[in-house]
């Protein structure tokens, strides 16, 4: 039993996880709990069900350190063990015994009740890689089994954004691109769009780039996916901004099977501190799965009742299958088109049971204009109200805050000088 990850833990009733609170997916591991109360069992089984425990294979058992022992005097360990255990001593000796049996490399996880800095330091001296304090909940779990597996100081490593309109022709697309302009230029993160419409996706044409591999190259040759290999399929838009470019043609039909994107997100998560995922507005296996699997996910919607029913579809499907992470968020795009009858934000709002996060006019000709000109928002007009918007989504979706710049002023050189002084 090697490997020490340090986690503070609290007494604490089962809770969402906090917004800011990022928790990077655990890989494709074996994992094993050995319970001693239902209610544990309970955590860890909904735990197992959560996103980011999906590659992990998860076996659960009653009987606690008994149990664990006498399974592994004829067995293999796993990667990670989960033991519950109430008492002190039984544990120690316990640990003892399955540190006879257990294979090198194994890390072992303790669920106990006892809150006491000298059990936990004698738990760390004999090997154990974390000690939770029950009663625990399902993203209690999830939280020491992915920590296991993620170093504290990348954990701001790999957030992925998805980004979906809730109906076609809504401007998701142009509202992803815009984001991620943001998210690179003004709180300054390394980012990567990825536009998984294979088919029609406009995000070369939308940043005016035309590179001659994409994200094809990585989809149909799986076997050759590594950090190197999607290192050459990025084109650089800015200094923070790279794309992840769709060919956009029709030569071949772009039929994928539920994890056809699996390896390309994992290597993009070791890689990029922030990829925006620009999702195509159809319903399959693996836009599914690229949804329920993301951060952080935005949707984009239009003020009419079609897109107040998808809206509302996706929001109760994402929250059903996400009951650890935040509610999807969702803002309302070409709000105010002359002369179409419009279903009024708070309207909108009151049904979702949520506000959406900014509501962007509709204004075809500085976005046709930028459409037209492979620019975004901001280059087009610097002062547009709608780039104070899209800066507002960023921060929402990353949790951060704009980047302060210095301003400069008459008197700047002169105070440099006296500071050099």
């Amino acid at each position: 039993m090697i490997s020490y990850a340090r986690q503070t833990q609290e007494e604490r009733p089962e809770a969402p996880a906090p917004v800011e609170e990022h928790i990077a997916p655990a890989p494709r591991v074996s994992v094993q709990a050995f319970c001693e109360t239902v209610e544990t069992a309970a955590a860890v089984q909904s735990a197992g069900e959560d996103r980011r425990l999906g590659k992990a294979h998860l076996k659960i058992q009653m009987g606690g350190m008994a149990a664990a022992i006498e399974a592994y005097r004829s067995a293999p360990t796993p990667n990670v063990i989960v033991l519950e255990s109430d008492a002190r001593n039984d544990l120690l000796n316990g640990l003892d015994q399955l540190a006879t049996v257990c294979d090198a490399g194994t890390r072992v996880v303790v669920i106990g009740r006892i809150n006491d800095v000298m059990l936990y330091r004698e738990l760390v001296r004999r090997g154990v890689s974390d000690y939770v304090l029950a009663p625990v909940g399902a993203i209690d779990v999830v939280r020491s089994i992915c920590n296991l597996f993620s170093a504290p100081e990348a954990k701001a490593v790999g957030r992925i954004i998805a980004v979906v309109g809730a109906k076609g022709g809504v401007g998701a697309s142009t509202i992803s691109h815009n984001v991620a302009w943001a998210i690179a230029r003004d709180l300054a993160m390394d980012a990567v769009v990825a536009d998984l419409d294979l088919a029609f996706g406009t995000a070369g044409l939308d940043y005016n780039q035309d590179p001659p591999q994409g994200i094809a190259d990585a989809v149909f040759s799986p076997d050759r996916v590594d950090t190197a290999f999607i290192d050459r399929l990025l084109s650089k838009c800015t200094d923070h901004l790279s794309l992840l470019a769709a060919p956009a043609t029709l030569d071949r039909v772009y039929d994928f099977g539920i994890d056809a994107f699996d390896s390309v997100f994992d290597t993009l998560r070791a890689t990029m501190p922030c990829i925006v995922l620009d999702i195509p507005h159809q319903w399959s296996g693996w836009t599914k799965r690229a949804l329920i699997g993301a951060d952080d996910i935005l949707i984009v919607a239009a003020p009419d009742l079609a897109n107040l029913r998808n809206t509302k579809n996706l929001f109760d499907l994402l929250k059903a299958a996400r009951p650890n992470d935040r509610p999807p968020l969702y803002c309302l795009n070409q709000v105010g088109v002359p002369k179409r009858p419009e279903i009024a934000a708070a309207e909108f709002a009151k049904a979702i049971e949520s506000q959406p996060v900014v509501s962007i006019p509709f204004e075809p000709q500085i976005f046709g204009a930028a459409a037209n000109n492979g620019q975004m928002i901001a280059e087009i007009s610097a002062n547009h109200k709608s780039i104070e918007m899209f800066l507002q989504i960023a921060q929402r979706l990353t949790g951060r805050s704009e980047t302060k710049k210095q301003k400069s002023s008459l008197l700047s050189p002169l105070i440099d000088k006296l500071r050099g002084k």
